[in-house]
């Protein structure tokens, strides 16, 4: 889950690079998932929604995920139009998403 303060941005951003579309939302929450599956991939939720304890309420800082992508050029030249960086050989990109949560991509 990403506490987020850019909902659609960050919600626009996963859909954009990595085909997640959203399998739920209301205004404070957004669940996102690979087509075809039920389950979500990746959970945002707005960093002010009362759910959260008061200590939790702030947007995500210094965080690190990693996503399994499948390795077609296509792929790679959307990753680097969004400023990915390739790194550790042809098979391995990371990125930022809108919040400064740090994405590294490798091939599933």
């Amino acid at each position: 889950m990403i506490c987020t303060s850019r909902m659609d941005q960050t919600r626009s951003f996963y859909g954009r690079l990595f085909g997640l579309t959203v399998a739920y939302a209301t205004p404070w929450y957004t669940a996102l998932a690979r087509s075809g599956e039920r389950h979500p991939t990746l959970a945002l939720l707005d960093h002010t929604h009362p759910a959260l304890p008061e200590a939790f309420r702030t947007p995500m800082r210094a965080v690190r995920i990693t996503l399994d992508v499948e390795d077609r050029p296509e792929v790679w030249e959307r990753f680097a139009a969004d400023g990915a960086v390739r790194g550790g050989g042809l098979r391995h990109a990371s990125l930022v998403d809108p919040n400064g949560v740090r994405i590294d991509v490798q091939v599933a």
